[in-house]
């Protein structure tokens, strides 16, 4: 048996938000945003939605699809860095929404590289358990930590959730290779500043701004340029294949000019490169599966397919898994 990927699940909050109305918040115009980022509009979470209510709603999804119960899910792991608390984790709210007490939860934080990093941590637990069913959810509601004056971050994020159910599948589908890799020396590329144990919550780091999303978009650029394509040179290779064999690229919905270049230095222009950030902008952690959930359900995967996830940002982080997709509900 192989480990792979049993379902997936998606959701988008329903107030879309169109470069026109972002453009008047920070003052630029509508088409600057299009032709840097190739976003035209985005979600933003209702008032009463959190990051647990959109990752219950991208679980439920993915679960109906699997035909499983929240009682079948051995492990909840939720990709965020938005959490809904400082504490207590985003997954155990993930949990009692969904009724699965059965499951053993934990949060992941690396950012928008956090679904790859949590589903080479769910092929882990599967390798030990070959039974367990994982619950994999990347979540994120970045509208709530963007700072409008600031054009850089306030155009690009948005709010979403994807979701995938991981367990066994008979070969040779499944997860090829997967491949992870941190720097920590480019740590303040992507940062919140305030609410930490380092600069706790105050009146002055709130008057300061030090509670908003910052990121410095030319470093991240750099970052990018040089490592990522590299690193999935580097992934294939370990798996014994050809770039140009990959059928599907999933990459992070970062920024669309941003990920044009990537597949350009990568050698991926013969992949179909699926790109959902022109609809639903960056949503952090959940861009991968929202993007891998798009793909599915519209039927562009077919069995035997081999699916390139890519996720790469805040730590700074970079995360990539091969798989050969096949045995889906």
């Amino acid at each position: 048996m192989g480990i792979g990927i049993l379902a997936t699940g998606s959701y988008l909050p329903k107030h879309e938000v169109g470069n026109d109305e972002i453009a008047q918040r920070v003052g630029v115009g509508a088409d600057w945003i299009e032709r840097k980022t190739q976003i035209r509009s985005r979600r933003y979470a209702a008032d009463h939605e959190a990051t647990s209510d959109l990752a219950v709603k991208a679980a439920g999804h993915a679960l109906d699809q699997a035909r499983l119960t929240a009682h079948q899910i051995d492990h909840i792991i939720v990709s965020t860095s938005t959490g809904d608390f400082p504490q207590p984790p985003t997954s155990y709210l993930v949990q009692h929404h969904l009724g699965a007490y059965g499951a053993a939860c934990l949060d992941v934080n690396v950012v928008c590289s956090g679904f790859v990093y949590a589903l080479a941590l769910a092929h882990s637990l599967v390798t030990v358990n070959p039974a367990a069913r994982i619950l994999v959810v990347g979540a994120d509601v970045y509208s709530r930590i963007l700072d409008f004056t600031d054009r850089r971050t306030a155009v690009l994020f948005a709010d979403g959730a994807g979701a995938a159910v991981v367990g066994a599948v008979p070969e040779p589908y499944g997860i090829i290779a997967t491949d992870l890799a941190s720097r920590g020396d480019a740590h303040h590329l992507i940062r919140v500043e305030a609410g930490g144990s380092r600069r706790p919550a105050s009146a002055a780091t709130v008057a300061r701004g030090e509670h908003y999303f910052r990121m410095d978009g030319r470093g991240v650029r750099d970052f990018v340029t040089e490592h990522v394509p590299p690193a999935l040179r580097a992934l294939a290779a370990k798996a014994g294949v050809d770039l140009a064999d990959v059928d599907h690229f999933v990459p992070h919905q970062a920024n669309g000019v941003m990920l044009a270049d990537v597949v350009e230095r990568a050698g991926l222009s013969g992949a179909h490169t699926h790109r959902t950030l022109i609809r639903y902008g960056n949503v952090g952690s959940a861009s991968v599966p929202v993007a891998l959930d798009e793909a599915h359900r519209t039927g562009a995967l077919a069995p035997g397919d081999l699916v390139l996830l890519a996720g790469f940002g805040g730590g700074m982080s970079i995360g990539a898994t091969l798989l050969t997709w096949g045995a889906t509900a």
